[in-house]
């Protein structure tokens, strides 16, 4: 039995209403008994019934306020289907019962699938044989929650295993755990998409009971991978008398390889932006993010009525294959070129937090799901909102995961020039290290004033590639006197 009663979406790829088939058998008998264990049950399926599809959207705009009403009642031993599109009936002349092959996906399947996954909280979104196109398949492009697949045909898929593989491969990334209802699936699986199987082995001989012994102890192993959300309930307690600031979490200077902002600019700009504390993030370099620090200091001292400039030393590190990783509160150079392990081992070492910039931005070399989870438990903070990503489904799919997993989100502008600094930013409680920074995170709000990105790319490339390197000498120099000259009062 389970430690705790779980929320729970079955999501079966076939027409509700196939019931010789063996995979509707298997959700209906598992489900059954898994709700009468006390967890509350859904069954997302398609449906041929126009009626029953009709019933369910009108459950959906009923609950639109509060979907977690979509759960009551669906434990006892009595989980709620919900037909999530409705399907043709597939025969092929002559047969009297409907094709066991998965129903096409509508294209209202998808956006139905969305506002449920979105909104009724769930701990687990179990899918079934999740092959495109498929309901299945949809389901686990919008789940927010932990993602279990039960592979059952052991016959091999063209398509999938293939011409596609590599795709069905990288999608598969998101699965939190993986199971079969035989041995020759599972074989079948390992063989063309590698990963670990759990077998079912109760499944074949359809005892119900067993079965749900089996899927508890997987659902059980997946939810120990979610960190805890609540964190210290007395910093908490003490951090929500003290201000809010507006912080940034990512940026560069000049001693990045691939940016021309000067300290004293970024310095002078942060301040204007009405910014609060800033983590400077160069690239595989910490010296400007010292020197901020430094001069930060200083400015504060000098200027006591202002409110001080906090700089978080930080360093956007370069993996040897698993792409970059953010050590922020550090104080000594990582030097790039190790694994993603034993980078965030050294950031471990040094007391600092890390902080994974634009995670699954595919347009550049990131880290991904095959990369992240085994590292799981080592991420403090997640980037979701990154304004130099292209492709708006990339930081989406960032904060899937941030959720997910109860990692706590952050975001920075990635600023590689002043114009584009605190395009988004954090609001979050003021604090004063990494264990407070981590508590306030936990509560953070993230506000987003994205700059063009076309606009702040074509001024990176005029800073610095389109430049001449005296011309960018005498650009910085004065740039430097304007940032650092006391201005006027008129």
């Amino acid at each position: 039995m389970a430690s705790r009663a779980l929320s729970i979406a079955h999501v079966c790829p076939l027409l509700w209403e196939a019931e010789d088939s063996d995979l509707v058998v298997h959700v209906r008998g598992l489900c059954e008994e898994l709700s009468r264990r006390g967890h509350r049950v859904l069954i997302l399926a398609p449906s041929r019934s126009g009626e029953r599809v009709r019933e369910s959207r009108r459950a959906l705009r009923q609950t639109r306020a509060e979907p977690s009403r979509l759960l009551e009642g669906a434990d006892a031993g009595r989980p709620r289907v919900l037909a999530v599109a409705e399907a043709l009936a597939l025969r092929r002349s002559g047969e009297t019962r409907l094709r066991r092959a998965p129903a096409a996906v509508p294209v209202d399947a998808s956006h139905t699938l969305e506002l449920l996954l979105s909104g009724v909280p769930l701990d687990i979104v179990h899918v079934h044989e999740p092959f495109a196109p498929s309901v299945s398949n949809a389901a686990l492009r919008h789940s927010r929650s932990l993602n279990v697949a039960t592979f059952h045909a052991p016959t091999e898929r063209l398509l999938s295993t293939s011409i596609a593989r590599r795709l069905v491969e990288g999608f598969f990334g998101r699965l939190d755990a993986r199971a079969t209802t035989s041995a020759q699936t599972a074989a079948l699986m390992r063989r063309c998409f590698g990963g670990e199987y759990a077998l079912l082995a109760a499944a074949e001989r359809r005892d119900w009971a067993a079965l749900a012994d089996q899927v508890e102890a997987v659902y059980e192993q997946v939810a120990a991978r979610r960190h805890d959300r609540r964190g210290d309930a007395a910093l908490a307690a003490t951090l929500a008398r003290r201000p809010l600031i507006d912080v940034d979490l990512h940026m560069h200077t000049d001693h990045s390889y691939d940016c021309e902002t000067p300290v004293e600019v970024l310095l002078a700009t942060a301040r204007e932006r009405g910014l609060r504390a800033i983590a400077v993030t160069d690239h595989n370099e910490i010296s400007g993010a010292l020197e901020a620090r430094e001069k930060a200091l200083r400015a504060g001292s000098h200027s006591p009525a202002r409110p001080p400039l906090k700089v978080i030393v930080g360093e956007e590190v370069k993996t040897a294959s698993e792409g970059e990783v953010i050590g922020l509160f550090i104080e000594r150079r990582i030097a790039p070129g190790m694994t993603l392990a034993q980078t965030i081992a050294e950031i471990r070492r040094q007391g600092g937090l890390v902080y994974v910039p634009h995670p699954f931005d595919r347009m550049h070399s990131v880290p991904d799901y095959e990369h992240l989870l085994p590292v799981l438990s080592e991420i403090d903070a997640i980037e979701v909102f990154n304004p130099r990503v292209a492709i708006a489904a990339f930081n989406e799919e960032a904060a899937r995961f941030a959720g997910k997993y109860g990692i706590p989100a952050g975001a920075g502008s990635d600023s590689h020039v002043a114009q584009g600094l605190g395009s988004v930013r954090i609001r979050m409680r003021d604090f004063d290290g990494p264990t407070e920074f981590l508590q306030s995170l936990r509560e953070a709000d993230i506000l987003t004033r994205p700059k063009s990105l076309l606009y702040v790319q074509a001024l990176k490339f005029l800073q610095t590639k389109a430049t001449p390197p005296a011309a960018r000498r005498a650009s910085r120099e004065r740039r430097v006197r304007r940032a650092t000259q006391p201005r006027r009062r008129g």
